[in-house]
């Protein structure tokens, strides 16, 4: 039984090599190979190797090597046809059924491919010859070597309408076969079919086995529009199946582990010219399923190059939209943006590969590009602005197939949010609220522990209000000792009808003497009762009003909430739980919320009690005397 080489070409690609291998041979990944024992011969150190990348297995204890076919003949017994149904069924593929329209339609294609071939030979000769003196002129502008010229069989298609096709006539090629290898323009308007390229510079392009499939010409006079112009589909050609360079690509990307994508083929052609070889183009055309596949083949992680432009922006967006349904774990992409109005050809030419070099070091990841695209085209000033933002993205998030990867997204998409929205909402409460006033005075032991001294010396300097605060007191984390005093003190108001700042220190454990008195500070010479806590918040010597103390010790509270809920914010983020998952998310969100929330009210709260602060510090004293007794 025949078997189409596009049927065989499609196992290949859905079946690598290890995967194949693997199910007879325990492999172990060695780089970028794999390596086992031999299972033709037997020994103890790993002589089999399987490359991926070149499609191919290698057994260097018996000297066999082979593709994925030869491999199962090899190792089962059995034919290529029977190794071909074999391997059908692992991938899935139903066996092709080969008609003789199949088989005229197999030649036909051999055929084409045999024109297109006279067509690049002639378009090599003529660029060698007088004719070709413009094209070899503009050649050597954009410094493309001789060298490279041959290697990429750069030729030339004369200005004359009929050349090419005369050529080939004279070949035996009929005008029917030429149009349908995509030589000739036709029509029903067209009286007389003529040359497709015309006076324009003529680059072929190869399938991914090295065969010339149709041609791109880039026009040497430029008023004539398009400036390139590519063969149309073709029976041999599918310009959405196929990426430029890709057999020259396939070894050096193989080396290095990354492939560089840009736009146009004499891009990719100046680039490979200066040495880095792993490059390809597509031709112009917006990301195809199957050119995400072919380029998935040459590396995990493609590096797409576009002009920072308007253009090169827009593409990039058109490129992210195309690939995200078919992201999968361990395969994605990464955007570099070229500086200015440069291309890589000029940018190469005008600083040099290490310029480049440095524009692909600088890539992004697809998410990122994704994320300031979304951010510099939405709005997030207003509640119901960020609501529809954040329905946006993750409408975007859900078009991603693979279930792991969308998972990530959505979680990276929670941090990325809950982080924007906090700056946003910070930034308005900046502007509109003052810094703080009130006074509160926290030096080495830091700001958090410090706050909490300051809260439990209220407590102990006004124990009117523990009753009435121990809900909200009870939600602080207190630190080491703090904690246990703070139980302390309210076991006091459970075993006495009544407490005062007399009762606590006479009836405290003495175990706790020494956090009383660096929370709130007994009487002694020279020093007032509480004077630790007047070093700590200057105002509580002038003896203010219970209220005030009652709201200072609310937003004492909220303020050590705030940070207690960020460092839980920052734990949720670092843990191993995925922050897709159900439970994580709702946390992340409520904690998000929460905190803008309350940092919204002790904003305002702190200005409002600073305030305060003032106006009863005014009405007792002037600022000259608080500064006095502050000190």
């Amino acid at each position: 039984m025949r078997f189409p080489p596009s049927f065989l070409d499609e196992l290949r690609d859905r079946l690598p090599v290890s995967e194949v291998v693997g199910r007879r041979v325990q492999l172990k990944k060695a780089g970028r190979e794999w390596k086992g024992l031999s299972p033709f011969n037997k020994e103890k150190t790993p002589s089999f190797f399987v490359n991926d990348q070149k499609m191919a297995w290698f057994d260097f204890s018996s000297g066999k090597n082979g593709n994925i076919f030869d491999f199962v003949m090899a190792t089962e017994g059995l034919s290529f046809p029977e190794a071909v149904e074999r391997l059908a069924a692992q991938a899935g593929l139903p066996l092709p059924k080969v008609s003789r329209e199949d088989e005229a339609k197999e030649q036909r294609q051999r055929t084409l491919h045999e024109v297109v071939e006279l067509a690049a030979k002639y378009f090599e000769i003529t660029l060698a010859s007088p004719r070709g003196a413009k094209a070899r002129q503009y050649l050597a502008d954009r410094g493309i070597k001789p060298e490279t010229q041959s290697e990429f069989r750069i030729g030339y298609a004369p200005a004359e309408r009929f050349s090419l096709k005369e050529h080939l006539g004279k070949q035996g090629i009929s005008v029917p076969l030429m149009i349908e290898a995509g030589l000739l323009v036709a029509g029903d308007d067209i009286p007389v079919p003529y040359d497709r390229f015309r006076d324009r510079l003529i680059i072929p392009i190869h399938d991914q086995r090295g065969r010339v499939i149709a041609f791109g010409g880039r026009t040497l006079n430029d008023e004539v529009q398009p400036k390139y112009l590519n063969s149309p589909e073709t029976p041999i050609f599918h310009k959405g199946s196929n990426v430029f360079n890709f057999h020259r690509a396939r070894q050096p990307a193989y080396e290095s582990g990354s492939v560089v994508v840009v736009e146009g083929y004499m891009d990719a052609i100046a680039i490979y010219q200066a040495e880095l070889k792993s490059v390809v183009a597509t031709m112009g055309t917006a990301f195809t399923e199957d050119q995400v596949a072919t380029l998935w083949r040459l590396a995990s992680e493609p590096v797409v190059c576009f002009d920072a432009d308007r253009a090169g922006i827009a593409a990039a967006d058109r490129s992210i939209d195309r690939i995200l349904p078919l992201l999968k774990v361990g395969r994605s992409f990464r955007f570099a943006f070229l500086p200015g109005d440069s291309d890589p050809d000029e940018l190469i030419r005008e600083k040099g590969v290490a310029a480049f070099k440095a524009v692909l070091q600088g890539s992004l990841p697809l998410w990122d590009v994704l994320w300031n695209r979304e951010v510099n085209t939405g709005r997030i000033d207003t509640p119901d602005a960020r609501a529809a933002f954040e329905q946006r993205l993750y409408s975007i998030i859900r078009t991603i197939n693979d279930p792991l990867v969308s998972a990530q997204y959505r979680g990276t998409c929670r941090v990325e949010l809950s982080d924007l929205f906090w700056k946003t909402t910070k930034a308005r409460l900046d502007k509109k609220n003052s810094p703080s006033k009130l006074p509160v005075t926290i030096t080495k032991e830091g700001h958090h522990h410090g706050l909490q001294k300051i809260l439990l010396g209220l407590l102990v300097h006004s124990p009117t209000l523990l009753e009435l605060k121990e809900d909200e007191i009870s939600k602080i984390k207190f630190a080491g000792r703090l904690q246990k005093f703070h139980d302390a003190l309210f076991q006091l108001l459970v075993t006495n009808a009544e407490i005062d700042v007399n009762l606590i220190y006479e009836r405290l454990d003495p175990f706790y003497y020494s956090v009383l008195e660096d929370v709130h500070g007994h009487q002694r010479e020279g020093k007032l009762r509480g004077h630790s806590l007047f070093a700590r918040f200057p105002i509580m010597k002038l003896d203010p009003p219970v209220g005030f103390v009652s709201r200072c010790i609310d937003h004492f509270v909220n303020v050590l909430l705030v940070e207690q809920m960020v460092e839980e914010l920052e734990h949720l983020i670092a843990a191993d739980e995925p922050l897709a998952s159900d439970a994580a998310g709702e946390r992340l969100t409520t904690l998000v919320r929460h905190i803008q929330e309350l940092r919204d009210i002790n904003s305002n709260m702190d200005t409002s009690l600073a305030e305060e602060a003032t106006d009863f510090r005014n009405a007792l004293l002037g600022p000259a005397d608080y500064r006095r007794i502050a000190a």
